[in-house]
């Protein structure tokens, strides 16, 4: 006859209380939850590294002596710069050669410059960058003569007037000059006039030649001396040859009567040689400012004139140093990035910073929410699965354990897998899966008893 079932034990009663059912568990949503944070917070530390500082309201300009085209050019940027909230603070020199010592100069606050290609300057130019050619400043040389001259070296001993220190016509005129043998210091004599005094001493006969460039040979100043007696302007026939001795040059053919159809001025098709001028700026230049500078660019520089056709200027072509990133890729594109096309500068600026920033909330924490649910599910499910194991370790050892001292200590082991199980909080949503764990570990316990009482029945006989 069995035997009635024994009374439950103090610590099996204690086992038969609820499970202690929550409806989130805090624990398990914490630890799925920190990753996602970690993350979140490394992407924003990398996209920090990207995001530039918000563009400053003021920039400072080297142009040119005063009435220059470099000068008059800087008027215009500050004008359009004006109309989107950044002032424009021009600082005048005596020409592209000081504009790129400035430039260099770490301790002037130059941000940008109009630079002559072909200057150089002692200095650490490594963090210069070129915007773009903005357009052609012909070089052109007058000198008095009752017949046109063949080639720049007849002019060894005359007096020329090469421009002041610092100023580009005279770097260009004395590489010209070198090129054809004329060295200062030789019986050739070098005068630094330039513009309307040149003008002027070449008039007067106070000097043999000049060296004109930007205002200095406008038009104006031009048919006023072709139609002087014994002026006249010199051809670069042999202008291939300058061009690729000096890569930074451009040859310009102009073509008879440009200057004057009623006088024929010039009486035929004339050579002359021209550097561009380039837009240079610090490679920290903010890229939003790179956009508005550009878009003033081509406001000032892209329509036709005699030297140039409509939308030649500006250009991705850089001789001084390498095309800016950000500029290349307004070249290319051909416009201004979409924010700064529609809104405000300023506005546009901010969002665009605001984007960059959000980009972490993009692409790591929107896709980790989507994934956060079923992180919880599966360190929920993990901890019922290791139970499980436990579980099933356990009933295997009940095969090979065969005295009473073995069967009891597999039931402390039992009951112990069974108060974690109802010590953890568990949500409501998983309770179903712990009811069937707790239903298992019961039919553990009553196999390890039902062998008990077998191997007791025969010692009770």
């Amino acid at each position: 006859m069995a035997s009635p079932k024994e009374p439950d034990s103090p610590a099996r009663a204690a086992l038969r209380i609820p499970l202690e059912i929550s409806t989130v568990s805090w624990r398990d949503l914490a630890q799925g939850i920190w990753p996602l944070v970690v993350l979140t917070l490394i992407a924003f530390v990398l996209t920090l590294r990207f995001v530039s500082p918000p563009p400053p309201h003021e920039l400072s300009m080297s142009t040119g002596p005063a009435g220059s085209t470099f000068a008059k050019m800087g008027e215009r940027y500050r004008a359009i710069l004006a109309r989107e909230g950044i002032e424009l603070h021009l600082l005048a020199s005596e020409g592209s050669l000081q504009n790129l010592k400035r430039l260099i100069d770490t301790g002037s606050a130059v941000d940008i410059a109009l630079v002559q290609s072909g200057m150089t300057a002692e200095g650490d130019s490594s963090t210069l960058v070129s915007l773009g050619s903005m357009f052609y400043e012909p070089v052109r040389i007058f000198y008095r003569g009752g017949s046109d001259l063949g080639r720049l070296a007849e002019l060894r001993g005359q007096r020329i007037a090469v421009g002041p220190e610092g100023s580009g016509v005279r770097v260009l005129a004395l590489a010209l000059l070198k090129a054809n043998e004329i060295e200062p210091g030789g019986p050739t004599q070098l005068s630094d006039l330039e513009g309307n005094a040149a003008t002027q001493a070449l008039l007067a006969g106070s000097v043999d030649a000049v060296v004109l460039t930007g205002d200095s040979a406008s038009y104006d100043v031009v048919r006023e001396l072709l139609h002087a007696d014994g002026i006249r302007m010199f051809n670069f026939a042999r202008a291939d040859a300058y061009v690729r001795r000096f890569p930074y040059l451009s040859k310009l053919l102009v073509p008879e009567g440009a200057f004057d159809l009623g006088e024929d001025l010039p009486h035929s098709d004339v050579n002359m040689l021209a550097p561009t001028v380039e837009l240079v700026a610090h490679a920290k230049l903010h890229p939003a400012l790179i956009d508005v500078l550009l878009g003033a660019a081509f406001e000032v520089h892209s329509r036709a004139s005699v030297l140039q056709s409509a939308g030649q200027f500006p250009n991705a072509t850089a001789y001084l140093f390498p095309i800016s990133d950000e500029a290349l890729r307004y070249y290319r594109t051909g416009n201004k990035s979409l924010l700064y096309r529609y809104l405000p500068f300023w506005v546009a600026s901010l969002l665009n910073r605001a984007l960059v920033v959000l980009l972490p909330l993009i692409v790591v924490v929107i896709p980790g929410l989507r994934l956060l649910p079923q992180l919880y599910r599966w360190r929920i499910n993990r901890r019922i699965h290791r139970r499980y194991s436990e579980l099933m370790a356990l009933e295997r050892e009940t095969l090979e354990q065969t005295s009473a001292a073995q069967r009891e200590a597999l039931l402390a082991r039992l009951e112990h897998i069974e108060k974690r199980v109802i010590g953890g909080r568990i949500p409501g949503a998983h309770a179903e899966q712990l009811y069937h764990l707790r239903e298992h570990i019961e039919f553990v316990r009553e196999n390890l008893e039902r062998v008990a009482h077998v191997a007791a029945a025969p010692q009770a006989e």
